[in-house]
């Protein structure tokens, strides 16, 4: 499983980062990033719900 984040459309909530540190990181520009790919299956579960909780859709998890 791949985990990506349109950054440009990213408001920088952190809520991602807050959900799945082991994949996602808030970046120095204030946008989030993906550090870890391909996701753990371990943090598959917890990818998920970022990318779902996402109040801007921006993250795709596949």
């Amino acid at each position: 499983m791949n985990a990506s984040i349109d950054r440009e459309n990213c408001i920088g909530c952190g809520l991602c980062e807050g959900t799945c540190p082991a994949v996602f990181r808030m970046a120095q520009d204030g946008h989030a990033e993906v550090y870890t790919d391909p996701v753990p299956q371990a943090e598959e579960p917890a990818a998920q719900e970022a990318r779902d909780n996402c109040p801007v859709a921006v993250i795709t998890v596949a």
